[in-house]
């Protein structure tokens, strides 16, 4: 039985176990989401992705927006098989030539997301996908720059929720959870934000 009350798809459990958790890593305190321990298994790495295809086939979206990195792990197989393109949201100077760009806070600091002018048009349904949502900034400065060219952002698919962590999100971000209902949550509401992710956050 899933934390919002419906039977948790099987597979659920399966790709919770094979995300590993790393102590202290990249610096004491941080208790580090390990995913490549999931990519080892094509299993788990298959029903990650299916989850999420099941959800957005046939939903008319036309992007699927992978944060950078990990989102780009999760991101291209969606995008494939769903019939949308696929387009990278980057760190700075990491994309060649113009860019539109969206500043964020973190946990322990202040980011950036830029994006190729171009690359979305306006009209278009567009996903946002990342491995795992913290404090919610990155997701909000994904979502910015998606409705700062005219895209209508369907909503965002993560696979692990930190839940320790509070929001520095100001917004709502519209999230995704295989086999439950879709709801709409500010981050400052980080406890409940579980309820509709993929996977939480856990350490046995």
């Amino acid at each position: 039985m899933s934390d919002n009350g419906k039977c948790e798809d099987p597979r659920v459990h399966d790709i919770k176990t094979k995300i590993r958790v790393v102590p202290n890593f990249p610096k004491p305190g941080i208790m580090f989401q390990d995913i490549t321990t999931l990519l080892l298994d094509p299993k788990a790495f298959k029903d990650t992705v299916d989850l999420f295809v099941e959800r957005y086939k046939g939903k008319n979206i036309s992007v699927v927006a992978g944060v950078e990195a990990r989102g780009f792990i999760f991101g291209p197989p969606i995008a494939l098989a769903i019939g949308a393109k696929f387009v990278p949201l980057r760190k700075p100077r990491k994309l060649p030539g113009e860019v539109i760009r969206e500043e964020y806070v973190l946990e322990y600091g202040t980011d950036c997301l830029e994006m190729h002018i171009g690359a979305v048009e306006a009209g278009e349904r567009a996903l946002v996908v990342d491995d795992l949502i913290a404090t919610g900034g990155t997701l909000c400065a994904a979502m910015n720059l998606l409705e700062h060219v005219g895209a209508e952002v369907v909503e965002c698919a993560c696979v692990i929720e930190l839940p320790d962590l509070k929001s520095t999100a100001i917004r709502t971000i519209k999230l995704f959870s295989a086999g439950s209902a879709i709801g709409h949550l500010s981050l400052a509401q980080s406890k409940e934000c579980v309820k509709f992710l993929l996977a939480r956050s856990y350490v046995e």
